[in-house]
């Protein structure tokens, strides 16, 4: 019976033991349970509490990753918005706005009124001054002048350039009719001599037109001297003449519209013997295109009859009223003597622009006068007149 109990009582001491142990293992396991961390978390970290604000905190570093390359993405952007008004490499710079754009469209309709309203009320004229004995002057001012319009004295000179601070345009205008068949070929060399000698690359401009019944730009505007003579030597004699046709067609279709960003020198070296029996215009309507381009013609007979012809009279004519001169060559080899005189007038010239006294937007001719004072014996050669502007 007593070793019953003791049993029993020892047993449970045993079972005792156990539980203990049991419990002890228990407990030490206990820290590393995830309530433990979890509730240090919610005292260190109160951020979870409202979950939009740390959520984003990893997503709001990929966001800024990604940012710059959303408006390069072609599937986002509709092809009328383009994406580089809003690139990073756009940033400090104007915006050009594209054509669906509606920001700048005030903008927009403001500049064509600033640039259709201009009033033009300034007259440029290119002119020679030459001493008694017919030698170039080139060292005058814009003191020495005094500008005559309609009769009265301008209001101001505005401007006032030598020759070599303008550009030249030139036309040169050859006659490939029949009447000047047996000495083509020299004058084409001639020509070609004279280009070569005045235009100056990246600066003067020069085109070809040979004429007979009807005008042939065989080389528009350039400053290359080879593709110049190329024009020339292309030139073929035959046909009837008009002359004045190709005046008309070279003042009004190929300078009238060149474009120009300052002010230039126009000029054309006709070479005919002036015997136009073919042109649908007057020789009067040419002259007055040459007089509205602002261009000096330059005339070369190609009669070497020794005596004055009718169509020298009619070269005369066109020379003298758009401020030029004419050249009346005694022999055929004159005249490249002819054009090395042009060339050197050319560069002989001075250029003003004035504002008249009474300047009306009228469209009718006025007349000019260039005088030079304080000087005896000068010559002033220029235009006769001008058109003014319909406004």
């Amino acid at each position: 019976m007593k070793s019953r109990k003791l049993s029993l009582f020892l047993g449970g001491i045993i079972l005792l033991l156990a539980a203990a142990f049991a419990q002890n293992s228990g407990q030490e396991e206990l820290p590393s349970a995830p309530s433990a961390v979890r509730q240090q978390e919610k005292t260190q970290k109160p951020a979870p509490a409202d979950p939009q604000q740390s959520a984003p905190t990893p997503q709001d570093t990929t966001s800024q990753t990604q940012a710059p390359s959303e408006p390069a993405k072609p599937q986002a952007t509709p092809p009328a918005e383009p994406p580089p008004a809003t690139t990073p490499a756009n940033e400090g710079q104007k915006p050009i706005p594209s054509p669906t754009s509606t920001a700048p469209s005030a903008p927009e309709e403001d500049n064509p009124v600033t640039k259709i309203i201009r009033v033009v009320n300034e007259v440029n004229v290119v002119f020679t001054v030459t001493d008694r004995h017919g030698r170039y002057v080139k060292d005058l001012k814009k003191n020495d002048f005094h500008v005559i319009d309609d009769s009265k004295p301008a209001e101001e000179i505005r401007s006032f350039h030598s020759e070599t601070d303008l550009p030249l345009q030139v036309g040169l205008l050859i006659d490939a009719s029949n009447s000047v068949r047996d000495r083509f070929k020299f004058e084409q060399e001639s020509a070609i001599e004279f280009l070569n000698q005045t235009v100056r690359p990246r600066y003067d401009k020069a085109f070809v037109v040979g004429f007979d019944v009807t005008p042939e730009v065989t080389q528009d505007f350039t400053d290359n001297a080879e593709a110049l003579s190329r024009g020339v030597r292309a030139l073929r004699p035959g046909g009837g003449t008009a002359m004045y046709d190709a005046l008309y067609f070279s003042c009004r279709d190929k300078l009238l519209k060149e474009q120009r960003s300052r002010t230039v020198r126009r000029a054309i070296i006709l070479l005919s013997d002036g015997d136009d029996n073919q042109s649908h215009v007057t020789r009067e309507e040419a002259i007055e295109m040459a007089q509205r381009a602002e261009v000096i013609v330059y005339t070369i007979s190609t009669n070497v009859t020794g005596s004055r012809q009718r169509g020298d009279k009619v070269l005369e004519r066109i020379a003298d009223a758009t401020g030029g001169r004419a050249f009346f060559p005694f022999q055929i080899t004159d005249v490249a003597n002819a054009f090395v005189e042009i060339q050197d007038e050319l560069r002989s010239q001075y250029a003003l622009s004035y504002k008249p006294a009474d300047f009306r937007s009228d469209g009718r001719y006025h007349t000019i006068e260039i005088l030079a004072q304080n000087h005896k014996g000068l010559r002033v050669r220029s235009r006769h007149g001008y058109f003014a502007p319909v406004q």
